[in-house]
């Protein structure tokens, strides 16, 4: 394979940036990610990629429930922040404005709007696990426009 073909291509994809939160026990975390898509009209069901060796991962299996925050165009620096490591930013989320879900799962108050999971299915997909999952609740904050990796400058692919 043409290695740079490749991550050019890639990098012309269109992806939005977004927070998921998630809760097990007392524990809570949050990641910026951007492997999010759509899965079913109905029942309304999403995909979801997060990196197997990802704190976040683990408390997604253990709490079966996951929410996604859509950030607004300018978040860039609160995408940065909740993309970080846990392993050497275990307290990134803690001065983060938020509230909790119908479920219990912390939700980013600056966020547009967000959805409310529940995982119904989970796969491994090479360095990356894919999770399935329902769509349980949903709420708009307010109107604006999405930000996008591409606003960002981030890179995530290749």
């Amino acid at each position: 394979m043409d290695t740079a073909a490749k991550k050019s291509v890639l990098r012309m994809f269109s992806y939005g940036l977004f927070a998921v939160t998630a809760r097990r026990g007392d524990e809570v975390s949050a990641m910026t990610v951007n492997w999010i898509t759509q899965a079913s009209f109905e029942p309304p069901m999403l995909a979801l990629a997060v990196e197997q060796d990802s704190h976040s991962r683990k408390v997604i299996e253990a709490g079966g429930m996951f929410a996604v925050n859509v950030y607004e165009s300018g978040q860039r620096e609160l995408a940065g922040q909740l993309g970080k490591t846990w392993g050497k930013h275990p307290a990134k989320f803690n001065e983060v404005p938020q509230r909790a879900s119908p479920g219990g799962i912390p939700l980013l108050e600056a966020a547009l709007g967000w959805v409310e999971c529940r995982v119904v299915s989970s796969v491994p997909a090479g360095d990356h696990v894919l999770f399935v999952a329902e769509v349980v609740e949903a709420g708009v904050n307010r109107e604006g426009t999405p930000l996008t990796l591409k606003e960002t400058g981030f890179r995530y692919f290749g």
